[in-house]
């Protein structure tokens, strides 16, 4: 007898921040491996296209409003998505955005608002999903978390402290949830081309690229692609039950010297 069951054929996954970026690429490639998806953010509109998208290739999606700050917006999605899809098995947590500021600067409630985006709603996904799992016996939990945990970069301190926040109860709940047959992962990216930080004046962007060439955060110019990244969490999510990917560091390769 195996000590799992395998993973059942049907796997619903749920992605919050499915509008854009490392979730917009997670949502496809969780729909390409063959998972009914429910795409979740602020700007449903962006989630509509892309759910459209995946059912012209042949997919299942559903596209929901969630706004991970407000209790009632995660737990009308919830609801939505197991409605309409069934039983959840997958969550993806990477909703959020980044703001720029010396911590000393800040305002407590611009503070507050990235702490409760990044670390809060990623802990009312987990309250609305993870019990249902803990009852079924099987289940992954992925949080999309920062390479600025290890490595802290200056003026986005509010997301560094919220990132340091995730990881820490994602590593809580991978003993909290041993035995439970629910995977708790987290996977870390590095530098990413998304949209976070576009809206950002041109004098803030200046300063804060000035600032991390001098703590040394640029080695090379590349950048990840969110596909890169949303791969991996595909390949977290496939790896066969008895096998826990905890934590999965992604970073960009350098180029290639010249010979």
């Amino acid at each position: 007898m195996p000590r799992f069951d395998p993973h059942p054929e049907r796997r619903v996954a749920v992605v919050a921040g499915a509008s854009s970026g490392i979730g917009a690429a997670t949502a496809t490639a969780l729909a390409l491996a063959g998972h009914p998806v429910a795409l979740g953010a602020r700007r449903v509109g962006k989630c509509e296209e892309l759910a459209a998208t995946i059912r012209a290739g042949g997919g299942e999606a559903l596209a929901h409003p969630l706004d991970v700050a407000d209790p009632d917006s995660v737990k009308a999605f919830a609801a939505a998505a197991a409605d309409a899809l069934g039983p959840v098995e997958v969550v993806v947590s990477g909703a959020g955005d980044l703001s720029a500021g010396r911590l000393h600067e800040l305002d407590t409630a611009e503070f507050l608002a990235q702490v409760q985006v990044h670390l809060v709603g990623a802990h009312r996904l987990v309250s609305h999903f993870v019990p249902q799992m803990v009852a079924r016996r099987r289940g992954d939990i992925v949080f999309i978390s920062s390479d600025t945990v290890p490595a802290p970069r200056s003026w986005t301190g509010a997301y560094v402290a919220a990132k340091n926040g995730v990881e820490g109860m994602a590593r809580t709940m991978q003993m909290e949830l041993e035995g439970t047959g629910v995977r708790a992962s987290i996977v870390r990216p590095g530098p990413t081309a998304t949209g976070m930080g576009m809206t950002w004046d041109a004098e803030t962007t200046g300063a804060v690229l000035e600032d991390w060439a001098k703590w040394g955060h640029a080695r090379h110019p590349y950048f990840l692609r969110p596909s890169d990244v949303a791969a991996v969490v595909a390949a977290v999510v496939a790896t066969p039950r008895g096998a826990h990917l905890r934590l999965v560091e992604v970073q960009p390769e350098a180029p290639l010297e010249e010979s």
